[in-house]
């Protein structure tokens, strides 16, 4: 990734290196990539998912891997008591996490898909998977506190951990009931989702952690940020395109053959980011975090664990039910939007007062 450019640039978005820059480039051809491939090569899917890893196929867990490693690998492990001191910080990702972001999809779901039980249920399932990966992706290319994003992230698996099931049996359950509307059930357990956080966020953050810790003891810190992470930052965006690419290889058949259920669950998907996005990035500036940790607590509250979703939903419904496709639409919208509002927020950063305050400047 890119050096971030200082708060006081105020052409941070143009001081991108060409690869930032054209990353939704990139992406666009990731994603058509992994949708002709999926649909030109006939038993690709069944080659690719193969081999598994706790419900999710290997290139995709493999992928993972190497996309959230050099990121992890970047962080400042002895600064993170930095942030587990903020208490503004941690209290506000967990209402945007838990509270917030599960009732806001369980209400754009029903009030856009009230006919559509199947793929109204897999919004639900996704709006509960709180993101512990790509996020980390787009905070980093924002210029967000990536020790803040750390600390974030395990927290909400941690939560994803106890709360998944609990939250699924209530949205998708007792509230209904409740409300008098359509009741129905999930079956998760809560070692499935301890498994996937281990592995998904476990591996990679310890190997980062082991990495920074060895690599500054050996030749010191400044060689390890100014050699080592310049050398390993690009697998972050390589890990990233290959995990869109075979994503997309493995569910391009549903997508391409379902456009217009496609379209109809675009639609809360669309407005569920940018409401997370947005509140998370009002509520930082309102509190004072600064631009790095408002960007960070944005991101978080904004990015689902789209892997999770999939494998509850496939392992619930079935790979070919309709909640399973709401959970492949997920990454489908939730990647363009959020390398977007990775523009956008570095657009805002010269909206904050130098001094590093999360006030907004008034516009002229």
């Amino acid at each position: 990734m890119s050096t971030p450019a200082t708060t006081e640039d105020p052409g941070v978005v143009k001081k991108l290196s060409a690869l930032d820059r054209l990353l939704p480039v990139w992406i666009g051809v990731a994603m058509i990539a992994g949708l002709l491939l999926g649909r030109l090569i006939p038993g690709l899917g069944d080659v690719l998912s193969a081999v598994q890893v706790d419900g999710i196929s290997l290139p995709i867990a493999i992928g993972l891997l190497v996309m959230m490693y050099p990121v992890l690998a970047k962080v400042r492990y002895d600064r993170l008591d930095t942030v587990t001191g903020d208490r503004k910080l941690l209290a506000s990702s967990l209402v945007l996490n838990w509270i917030f972001g599960p009732a806001l999809m369980f209400a754009l779901a029903w009030l856009m898909l009230p006919d559509l039980p199947e793929y109204r249920t897999g919004l639900i399932i996704v709006g509960l998977a709180r993101c512990i990966a790509m996020v980390i992706i787009w905070n980093d290319l924002a210029c967000g506190d990536r020790e803040a994003a750390a600390v974030l992230v395990a927290i909400n698996s941690v939560f994803q951990v106890i709360m998944f099931a609990v939250l699924g049996w209530f949205y998708l359950s007792v509230l209904p009931g409740w409300l008098g509307l359509e009741q129905t059930t999930i079956n998760t357990s809560v070692w499935q989702i301890a498994k996937s956080v281990l592995i998904f966020l476990g591996i990679p953050l310890l190997a980062g952690f082991l990495t920074r810790r060895f690599g500054e003891k050996a030749k010191g810190r400044e060689w390890y940020e100014a050699k080592f992470i310049p050398k390993i930052g690009p697998w972050a965006l390589i890990g990233l395109l290959f995990t869109i690419v075979i994503l997309f290889a493995l569910q391009g058949d549903q997508i391409i053959s379902h456009p217009w259920d496609v379209a109809r669950i675009a639609l809360p998907l669309l407005a569920y980011f940018a409401i997370m996005w947005g509140g998370g990035y009002l509520l930082g500036a309102a509190i004072g975090l600064g631009y790095e940790r408002t960007t960070t607590l944005a991101f978080t509250a904004a990015g689902n664990n789209f892997e999770l979703a999939i494998a509850v939903a496939i392992a619930t419904y079935g790979v070919t039910s309709g909640q399973a496709l709401a959970g492949v639409v997920g990454p489908l919208i939730e990647v363009p939007v959020l390398v977007a509002l990775v523009y956008v927020s570095l657009a805002l950063r010269t909206r904050f007062t130098n001094s590093g305050t999360a006030v907004i400047e008034a516009k002229p």
